[in-house]
This record gives structure tokens, C-alpha cells and sequence, in this order.
């Protein structure tokens, strides 16, 4: 299990890709491509319009408050994982793993989501497209490349490896 240090989280408030105003700005980005969304509000966004992500994860929060809405994502499966704020556990990226290899899926988080989107980039394949919110900014979309899997691997360099269960 990874923990993230208080003293790096800043480091973790910055887009991890290319910051655009409103979902809809992002959509016509989406045509032909594997789509992953990461976070409640992002994968409501899509939902509501009739697009559906290929995997979707969630935690039913959004800014730490409870997300009232629960998606119907109907014909995916769901995967339950637990992963709490400011920490990467093997729970979260073998369920992501499982949700790549067999797709549509919904990865439900009991914790928090918000860093899923570092081990997803590792696990998703060439070409697939992540979105995820950027609180009171917008939505952050990362096509995933080798670019992109480099400064995941850089992102972990930041956490510390710690020994606990979270049950």
C-alpha cells in the first residue's frame, strides 16, 4: 500500500493532462476511443448525456461531500475496492487491472478515488482517454502514452510504501 505525504500533496493538485472548462468541450475528444472516468461528478457528466465510459470509478463523494446520485450504468459490472484518501492500495490497482482486462465496468471505492487515476494510467492501453474533475476548474482529460505512464511513475516516486490493512 502507497501513502502520499501531506508534505507532496500540492504537487498533486495540478492537471495530470489537459485541463479543458466543461465536459462538453471534452466530448468531441472521445469518438473511437476507450473512455475511463474517475470521479462522481465526471462520470454523472457523461452518463446524463448518454455516453458511456468503458470503466467508471467512483466513491460517492464529490469535494468530500456525499454524491447523491448514483449511476445506472446498466451492463457494466461492479468492482468493490477499498482505498482510503491519500493512498494507493493493491486492492485499488487489482481492481482497476480487473476493470481494464473486461470492460464495462463500474470500480466502486470505499475511501477515496481521487488518486486512482496514477495506477490506471499503468494499466490502461495506448490511446485510452481519462477524465477526471478538477475542482472549480473543470475537467482534466489524459490520453494514455508512454509520456503519460513516465510521469505516473514519476507521480509514485512521491508516495511512501506503508505496511497496513484497510478492511
Amino acid at each position: 500500500m502507497l501513502r502520499l505525504p501531506d508534505e507532496f500533496r500540492d504537487l498533486f493538485k495540478r492537471p495530470f493532462g489537459i485541463l479543458f472548462a466543461t465536459i462538453d468541450e471534452v466530448i468531441p475528444h472521445l469518438s473511437g476511443r476507450t473512455v475511463c472516468t474517475v470521479g462522481d461528478v465526471v462520470t454523472d457528466s457523461l452518463l446524463s448525456r448518454g455516453i458511456y465510459p468503458d470503466i467508471a470509478i467512483i466513491d460517492g463523494y464529490t469535494m468530500r461531500s456525499p454524491f447523491l446520485k448514483t449511476p445506472l450504468y446498466a451492463g457494466a459490472r461492479t468492482i468493490n475496492v477499498a482505498n482510503p484518501a491519500g493512498m494507493i492500495t493493491d486492492e485499488l490497482i487489482s481492481g482497476l487491472q480487473d476493470a481494464v482486462s473486461d470492460t464495462p465496468a463500474l470500480v466502486f471505492v470505499d475511501g477515496e478515488e481521487d488518486l486512482a487515476v496514477i495506477p490506471l494510467v499503468l494499466a490502461a492501453s495506448d490511446g485510452t482517454v481519462i477524465l477526471y474533475g478538477q475542482p472549480n476548474e473543470g475537467v482534466v482529460m489524459r490520453v494514455v502514452d508512454e509520456e503519460a505512464r513516465m510521469e505516473a511513475r514519476k507521480l509514485l516516486t512521491f508516495f511512501v510504501e506503508v505496511n497496513a490493512t484497510f478492511k
